[in-house]
């Protein structure tokens, strides 16, 4: 089973947020374990006396809650040693999906954004399959005021479908965690803030750590979709093979 584990950055009420971002990583099921440990060890280095450190994009750049007393450049090493570890992986694939709202308006961007995950999600499981590697597929998120309503659009998504079809290859509904429950939906706050700050602010330099990790084929990317306005240029990772 290859599991998805997301979390989203920006925030749809925000009117200074121009995107929203929904983005992670997923991994087979063997694999979590490993990544956890990698992760362990990077946090007992930088604070022994609590190593169940929490990893979260925004705590870590701004040096807020235990980051607090831990040196600016210590906290950007630490980001991009965690980064390094997944563009270096040949474990992982990543998916994203980041919406600019004023281009969804008024539809919720958050919903769409995990329809677009979904679908591709799923289409990754399907080519996995046509390669004689069934695999089924399980979406974990961290808890968040959109858990009540993506859960109800997983659930149709099962038994109706979507805008592209239907989902084939999903073993059952999203499962929500406390963030602080499991070391992937970390991996998966830092890979969601990373691709904010590429969106929102042209920032690159953590983005392009793992860029080459989102699912493609064939040299298309298809892990990594931006919905912009109407005729809007764009010049991203994804943009500039349409």
């Amino acid at each position: 089973m290859h599991l998805l584990y997301l979390d989203d950055s920006g925030s749809v009420g925000n009117a200074d947020d121009h995107h929203i971002v929904l983005a992670g990583i997923s991994v087979f099921e063997r694999q979590p374990h490993w990544f956890s440990q990698r992760m362990d060890d990077i946090a007992g280095r930088i604070w022994p006396a609590s190593p169940n450190l929490e990893f979260r994009g925004t705590d870590i750049l701004t040096g807020k809650k235990h980051w607090r007393g831990v040196g600016r450049q210590d906290r950007i090493n630490a980001y991009r040693e965690v980064l390094h570890l997944v563009g270096s992986s040949n474990q992982v694939t990543l998916f994203g999906a980041a919406i600019h709202k004023a281009a969804i308006s008024p539809a919720d961007p958050m919903e769409y954004a995990f329809e677009q995950i979904c679908n591709r999600f799923d289409r990754f499981l399907g080519r996995l399959h046509k390669a004689s590697d069934t695999q089924r597929g399980l979406i974990i998120l961290d808890e968040s005021s959109y858990e009540t309503s993506l859960q109800g659009l997983a659930r149709n998504f099962r038994t109706v479908g979507h805008r592209w079809g239907q989902l084939y290859n999903m073993a059952d509904v999203p499962m929500f965690v406390n963030s602080k429950a499991t070391r992937l939906i970390q991996y998966a706050d830092l890979i969601a803030h990373a691709v904010r700050r590429y969106y929102e602010y042209g920032d690159a330099s953590y983005f392009d750590i793992f860029k080459s990790k989102f699912d493609s084929e064939g040299g298309v990317v298809h892990g990594l979709v931006h919905f912009k306005p109407s005729g809007a240029q764009c010049n991203c990772h994804c943009c500039r093979q349409r």
